[in-house]
């Protein structure tokens, strides 16, 4: 991109800021099917806000999909997991449209990025064209829908971001319709004792709140009898019409006997902030009942910019015999709105329900360096992994290492580094940490191996221990035989698995020249086009080679023949 147009688009985006708004008329859709949603802007995934919108595309693949405006090609990307394949168009007003999930793109841009992947003999590429190099218009087709990358189904994941910034908005503030006349769902409701001896019916932890709907519309939760400093928390979703799904809510604010203590929306954030998610909701509770608690307050280590407004971090401060009237009003963009009212009394009472300080002889200061030795494996803490201080604890039985457990989350990679002393060289170079899922299902970590050193990096509390792979990876052909005619076939495809490290690398050539295969790891295919067109004998070898993630190797070779 030349400094010109980062100039223009620099104070282009400064009118934005001035004019406090988005421009609404600028784009059109990128489909000419109705917007119908299965994932909002915000909306809490795991370790991370969603950034744009999920569009369904009617359950299928193959939807063209067209340019929002005019505009240039600045990022091709395709990845095996991820935004699978992904295309990024700057438009002169100062935005930058995403289009992910793709299956394919238009013929122009499908001929530019393969040339690419051929020159680097690879699939996965990433590519910056110059500015003006790849150019596109409004209402022209770019790309098809699709279902590459992480995605679970088709869709088209669309974002809007700052061509400056590159900080994602809502992609509905751009006057995109989607029609939504729900109100959002309440689920649950909670309350935290937060300060040194504050309760909360009775308890000094976390207690669910009933609560009941009333006649005009509004929800009323049962009388909270409280002392000290509390908190709120709630489970819910929103519904758009036409769609079952659970998507996110747009703004919430929390009022406390008629004064904002809490506002925040999803208008807009930042990628670099997004893995403070994990100080937004309740992550203990996320581990141990995989739902997502939405904190009305603020908790330490949270750098969030949501925030339009908080007095006290968004916690209450309950006196004895005052009584407190707390508002949730919880809306989605189109302005439906649920209330939920919360009458509080301050009150002392008895404890029924006192909190647990389980203590271990290992304790985490988060904003210093924690290392500790567990024998057969170190674990070392940058300052910072984590966003407060807790007890840890440490377990080694056999070959395995207990880092505590999934309720606590980490911000930072941190490292677990094995002694692989005990095992011959010949072993060593099968083997590989795995963490072990709930039913110690080995899955396979980032191994990095240094004579009898093994070192993995990772965001993930729980158990790791050495496993040895010693089976090559399979390899099928799923659409033909060997010595079959394929006159009439659009396409090969072949079926590559691996039962435990996972498929590391995977190359294929035809007639002894490297051929563009492209890998679906969801349904492990492998599928070369004919299309590339570099066939020019009517006899055709195959060659295909398939690498685990510790070296164990598969060959595969097929005749057919096409003319």
């Amino acid at each position: 991109m030349d400094k010109t147009f980062l100039i223009f688009l620099l104070i282009f985006s400064m009118g934005l800021s001035a004019q406090n708004g988005y421009p609404r008329d600028a784009f059109r859709s990128p489909l000419d099917i109705p917007l119908i949603l299965a994932g909002t802007f915000g909306e809490l995934r795991s370790n991370h806000f969603h950034s744009g919108i999920d569009i369904k595309t009617q359950q299928r693949q193959g939807l063209p999909i067209y340019a929002i405006g005019d505009g240039t090609v600045t990022r091709i990307k395709i990845s095996l997991w991820g935004y699978g394949k992904a295309l990024y168009v700057a438009h002169p007003n100062g935005y930058t449209s995403v289009y992910g999930h793709l299956q394919k793109f238009s013929p122009e841009i499908e001929e530019y990025i393969k040339k690419i992947q051929y020159e680097k003999n690879s699939y996965e590429v990433e590519v910056y064209p110059e500015y003006g190099e790849v150019k596109v218009q409004k209402d022209r087709v770019i790309a098809f829908s699709g279902n590459s990358g992480g995605s679970s189904g088709p869709h088209l994941h669309f974002e809007i971001r700052s061509s400056i910034s590159e900080k994602p908005t809502n992609p509905l503030l751009y006057g995109l319709e989607v029609l939504d006349a729900t109100n959002p769902t309440l689920v649950g409701l909670y309350g935290y004792p937060l300060s040194e001896n504050a309760q909360l019916n009775q308890s000094t932890v976390k207690s669910q709140i009933n609560f009941t709907k009333q006649k005009d519309g509004t929800f009323l939760a049962d009388k909270v009898t409280a002392l000290g400093t509390i908190g709120f928390g709630f489970i819910g979703f929103d519904r758009q019409d036409m769609a079952a799904n659970k998507n996110g809510v747009y703004s919430v604010r929390q009022v406390v006997n008629g004064k904002v203590y809490t506002d925040y929306d999803f208008e807009t954030f930042s990628f670099t902030e997004t893995r403070y998610i994990n100080t937004f909701i309740d992550y203990d509770h996320l581990g141990k009942y995989r739902q997502r608690i939405q904190k009305t307050f603020k908790s330490p280590g949270n750098r969030l910019s949501i925030y339009n407004k908080l007095v006290n971090d968004g916690k209450v401060v309950v006196k004895e015999g005052l009584s407190y009237k707390v508002e949730l009003l919880i809306h989605d963009l189109e302005g439906n709105l649920t209330k939920l009212v919360i009458p509080v009394e301050g009150k002392q009472q008895s404890i029924k329900i006192a909190k647990e300080n389980p203590k271990s002889e290992n304790y985490v200061i988060a904003n210093r360096p924690n290392n500790y030795d567990l024998g057969l494996a170190k674990v070392y803490f940058p300052a910072n992994t984590f966003y407060k201080n807790f007890h840890i604890e440490l377990k080694k039985g056999g070959d395995t290492v207990t880092i505590h457990n999934n309720r606590v989350p980490a911000h930072r990679n941190f490292t677990i580094t094995f002694d692989a002393s005990k095992y011959t060289e010949a072993e060593r170079k099968q083997l590989f940490i795995a963490r072990l899922d709930k039913k110690l299902k080995p899955n396979y970590a980032s191994t990095y191996k240094r004579g009898n050193t093994f070192t993995t990096r990772t965001r993930n509390l729980g158990t790791y221990t050495l496993v040895k792979d010693t089976v090559a990876p399979k390899i099928r052909s799923k659409n033909f035989k060997h010595k079959q005619w394929l006159n009439n076939y659009r396409y090969l495809s072949l079926m590559i698995s691996d039962d435990l490290s996972g498929v590391d690398t995977y190359s294929a050539t035809l007639n002894g020249e490297w051929i563009l295969m492209e890998y679906e790891p969801k349904t492990r295919t492998l599928t070369y086009n004919f299309d590339d067109k570099i066939l020019d004998k009517k006899q055709c070898e195959l060659k295909v080679v398939v690498k685990d993630n510790v070296g164990n190797s598969s060959k595969y070779e097929v005749s057919f023949y096409r003319k």
